[in-house]
């Protein structure tokens, strides 16, 4: 699978390069768009053959310098680079961690100071996101926008509810975009994980499950989660617009810190200042685990991740 995927991924970036980008000249219509391996492997200094084999999954100790080649032709993002260097070398990508932990779960298990910095943020919305887009740990507000408490603990992965739960699509104001966000994120994961079963579990319920999901999977996304706009129909306060930021967590590379902010001032502002209001109201700001604990009763809100 691991091969594959790194062919799909090299043959998906190769086909969104024409040649007048990278200085070749094109003589009459191609049999399919974008650049040929022969061209790839020219530009990158390296042979056809050489290109060829890593493009099948057959290369072996492929050096920095190649992938960094690579990377420069195909005009690779910081996280397509990463990426690649996981599926061209994934030794070294299982290399990270070992374990039955490492293969199965990753990090689950959040640090007290974690759950005390979410604790203190009564008034900003944060969660910990770990492999595969588990929902670990939020704080009150998060719950009161988004009903992580109210979800069965099983339920709790922002990739299956953005795919299998149908009110999602009412939720998400923007949820093509938050659906296409979704499946690259989960592609990056992936390619950081190639021996997690939970991980091969979950793609392919997703992929049998949600025909949208097979479609923007084939094309192979991949991106980093880390800063944007959510925007939101909660059920009790209307349409939200918020920002988010993203903050890794040190100590556990699966592990995501998610805070979301409104500008002061605005609508969003004063709708989260209701929200905490209520929140605060119902027993603090304790956070809950991935067990489903959390404090007070849940109003008529979302069950969103």
């Amino acid at each position: 699978m691991h091969d594959d995927a790194l062919g799909d991924f090299l043959r998906s970036r190769r086909a969104r390069i024409r040649p007048e980008e990278v200085g070749l000249i094109s003589h009459g219509r191609r049999r399919v768009p974008g650049l040929r391996r022969e061209e790839v492997a020219q530009l990158a200094g390296v042979s056809v053959d050489y290109y060829v084999r890593l493009e099948q999954g057959r290369g072996s100790n492929v050096s920095d310098a190649v992938l960094d080649a690579v990377a420069r032709v195909l005009r690779l993002t910081e996280a397509e680079h990463s990426h690649l260097r996981d599926l061209a070398r994934p030794k070294q990508s299982r290399g990270r961690r070992s374990g039955a932990a490492a293969r199965e779960g990753g990090g689950r298990a959040l640090r007290t100071g974690v759950r005390t910095l979410m604790d203190t943020m009564t008034g900003t919305p944060a969660f910990v996101l770990g492999r595969r887009m588990d929902v670990l740990a939020w704080n009150a507000l998060a719950d009161a926008v988004s009903g992580f408490s109210a979800m069965a603990e099983g339920e709790r992965n922002a990739a299956r509810h953005t795919f299998l739960d149908p009110t999602a699509r009412e939720f998400y104001l923007d949820w093509a975009t938050v659906a296409a966000e979704t499946v690259a994120y989960l592609r990056l994961d992936a390619g950081r994980h190639p021996d997690d079963p939970l991980m091969a579990s979950l793609i392919g319920e997703l992929a049998m499950k949600n025909e949208t999901f097979r479609r923007l999977w084939a094309d192979h996304p991949v991106k980093e989660k880390t800063h944007g706009v959510k925007r939101m129909r909660h059920p009790v306060v209307g349409d939200l617009e918020l920002g988010y930021e993203t903050l890794a967590l040190p100590g556990d590379p699966d592990q995501l810190l998610v805070a979301y902010t409104a500008v002061p001032g605005s609508a969003a502002a004063e709708k989260l200042a209701v929200l905490a209001s209520w929140a605060a109201s119902q027993g603090g700001a304790d956070s809950a685990a991935e067990d489903g604990r959390a404090k007070g009763d849940k109003p008529s809100s979302s069950r969103r991740g």
